[in-house]
């Protein structure tokens, strides 16, 4: 996954596609074994637009998002929060989740 900073996310959430945001903090056993499904979901969908960032580094947006806990998988539509998930169960569960926003190459 790609880490991103402030201004990353937001060039990405200006594009005119589904971002999806891993948001973690580097402490939370939680977010180590959220972040390896994920590692492996990227194998598997190598043309997922997913990108993580520390909750710290965006405390004013995960504020407006009204993000609770980490991890959280946050999906934005032109800017606009449509979905978030915190229980990230497995990575079938994460590739059905996932799989309908992979890029598809043209």
């Amino acid at each position: 996954m790609q880490q991103w900073t402030r201004e990353e996310l937001t060039k990405q959430m200006s594009l005119n596609q589904t971002t999806i945001v891993y948001i973690y903090t580097s402490l939370c056993g939680t977010c180590q074994v959220a972040s390896k499904m994920l590692t492996i979901i990227e194998e598997l969908l190598p043309n997922l637009p997913i990108g993580q960032i520390n909750v710290n580094d965006i405390k004013n947006e995960v504020h407006n998002w009204e993000v609770e806990s980490v991890p959280c998988l946050l999906f934005l539509e032109n800017g606009e929060m449509i979905n978030k998930i915190y229980a990230f169960h497995s990575v079938p569960y994460l590739m059905e989740l996932l799989k309908p926003f992979e890029i598809k190459n043209s």
